[in-house]
């Protein structure tokens, strides 16, 4: 029987299949888009904050789900050459790239995914999630993300996953002293669909001062 459980370094191979194969209609074709997906979305969270990342284990020790995340970015982004040195570096998936700080384009003009800037993104926390971002993070320090394959959605998972994360994190200090007023998540504008499962879930449109194509979410503790 399936059950929710902290998430373990053996579930390191089970995290990158969830997720693959939960990508949003524009990388999920993309062979550099799902070699490299893990990397920039998955692996740095259960590395670096391991306590706030929860798996449904479908009973025989296999992740079929997770719910990942991390209580304060900045502390976050400040502890991330741990994760360049220990899981990038020596992966032979991901390449890093000469030039870290460029901004460019995912998507070539062609349409195909550009594997250099997804391979930046995972070295880069700040491209990642801080640039751009000062509004959001000046009030919601924490961000996650949750996936769920197929035959494990729309059962309650995914409910009960983002409860037990925000339990997980609730009461963490910040590395500033602050106080945060919740989590923020970005969904990609061609995933538009999973928007009412988040709103479900407690989670609101943030109107913000730039405009982009990603849907920004917030939910308040």
């Amino acid at each position: 029987m399936a059950f929710i459980r902290p998430y373990k370094p053996s579930d390191f191979e089970g995290m990158s299949h969830i997720c693959r194969e939960t990508l949003n209609p524009a990388l999920l074709p993309s062979i550099p888009g799902r070699r490299l997906a893990p990397y920039v979305w998955t692996h740095q969270y259960t590395h670096l904050s391991p306590a706030t990342c929860f798996v449904v284990d479908d009973g025989s020790g296999r992740p079929v789900g997770y719910c990942i995340g991390c209580p304060d970015i900045a502390a976050f982004v400040a502890a991330y050459d741990s994760y360049t040195t220990q899981v990038l570096d020596p992966s032979p998936e991901v390449t890093r790239p000469d030039d870290l700080e460029l901004k460019e384009p995912l998507f070539l003009p062609d349409g195909s995914v550009n594997a250099v800037v997804l391979s930046r993104l995972a070295y880069n926390p700040h491209l990642l999630l801080v640039d751009g971002n000062a509004d959001l993070l000046a009030e919601y320090k924490a961000t996650m993300h949750i996936d769920l394959l197929d035959e494990y959605q729309g059962q309650g998972w995914g409910k009960q996953l983002i409860s037990r994360f925000v339990e997980s994190i609730r009461d963490v200090p910040q590395r500033d002293g602050g106080v945060s007023k919740g989590i923020w998540i970005g969904v990609a504008g061609d995933n538009g669909k999973v928007v009412p499962f988040y709103e479900k879930q407690g989670f609101k449109i943030k109107q913000r001062p730039v405009e982009s194509k990603t849907y920004f979410m917030v939910r308040e503790f």
